[in-house]
């Protein structure tokens, strides 16, 4: 049996909600769980603006937890695996610009966003 696939991330962040939302309708086999960090980061080995998903007894961060998320999703998620080859380095960078922004330019939730099975 293979081990469940938790993402974490920032629930107060509406990008971040936005995303768990959007895996959740993407993830047809329901695949991954989802586990909420809150404004503290609590949970996270970088804190609350790094994603974090837990698959395989392994922690993946930024931008290499995304593309494991979509080569999951249903099609035409995995089409994003091209996005291997770019450089973890650049990718990561990219990553980095949009999380420490994401709060100035999509805003922030009142309450934790928690998804409802």
């Amino acid at each position: 049996m293979k081990e469940s696939r938790i993402i974490r991330y920032d629930g107060y962040c509406k990008l971040c909600s936005a995303t768990v939302g959007w895996v959740i309708r993407n993830d047809r086999k329901k695949r991954f769980s989802f586990q909420a960090l809150g404004d503290g980061g609590e949970g996270s080995p970088s804190g609350a603006d790094t994603v974090v998903l837990q698959a395989d007894g392994t922690l993946y961060l930024k931008s290499t937890a995304i593309l494991l998320i979509a080569r999951e999703l249903r099609f035409p998620w995995p089409l994003f695996g091209v996005l291997w080859l770019v450089p973890r380095l650049i990718r990561d960078a990219v990553y980095d610009l949009v999380a420490r922004n994401r709060k100035r330019w999509f805003g922030t939730r009142s309450t934790c966003y928690i998804p409802m099975d």
